[in-house]
């Protein structure tokens, strides 16, 4: 038995407008950082990730969820994060996130209904919008948050997105079977 839970109220909105979510599109900073950018005096990025972070998005692959990033920022530190999730799909350095997106449900094959998006500032909102499930962390702008349908206990960079792929495995039926192929060990026992 897990001892994670959630309302049955959210499971059921994290399940999409009367469809499966296909893709999560996540925002970078303030989601899957805390927000802040370390820059070096030679110019160079640095950021912070979440283990807890992408282990909920390599989760979403492994049961047929697409996780897609779309980040306002370019930085060799998310590109780098990305390659190392093996993550297939992200658009970097766009103004107009909704105009990034659209070309990605259609070549994905998803509408709007199957769509999550976890987003923290204004130009996430188009996204979280038209999304089937919206997801915020709780240091998100006020706009943001009075549109989430879930906000995160855990902050962004500190496991929100972890939390947002758990409600969507478990809103689709994944995470017990997840959680029980990771209690199991090496040699087949239980652990």
């Amino acid at each position: 038995m897990a001892a994670l839970d959630f309302p049955p109220e959210l499971l059921i909105r994290a399940q999409g407008e009367g469809l499966a979510i296909k893709l999560a599109i996540f925002d970078v900073d303030g989601v899957l950082t805390d927000g802040r950018i370390y820059i070096s005096e030679r110019g160079e990025e640095f950021k912070a990730f979440s283990t807890l972070d992408g282990h909920g998005l390599k989760s979403l692959q492994q049961v047929g969820i697409t996780p897609v990033i779309i980040t306002g920022r370019d930085s060799p530190a998310v590109r780098r994060r990305v390659a190392d999730l093996d993550l297939q799909h992200a658009v970097y350095g766009v103004r107009d996130k909704l105009a990034a997106a659209e070309p990605l449900l259609a070549q994905l094959g998803a509408s709007w209904g199957e769509v999550a998006v976890m987003g923290d500032d204004w130009p996430d909102l188009p996204l979280m919008a038209r999304a089937g499930f919206a997801c915020a962390p709780p240091g998100a702008h006020a706009e943001v948050l009075a549109i989430a349908h879930h906000v995160t206990r855990a902050a962004g960079g500190h496991g929100a997105a972890r939390e947002c792929c758990d409600v969507l495995l478990m809103a689709a039926g994944h995470y017990e079977r997840l959680l029980h192929a990771h209690h199991a060990t090496l040699d087949g026992g239980k652990a």
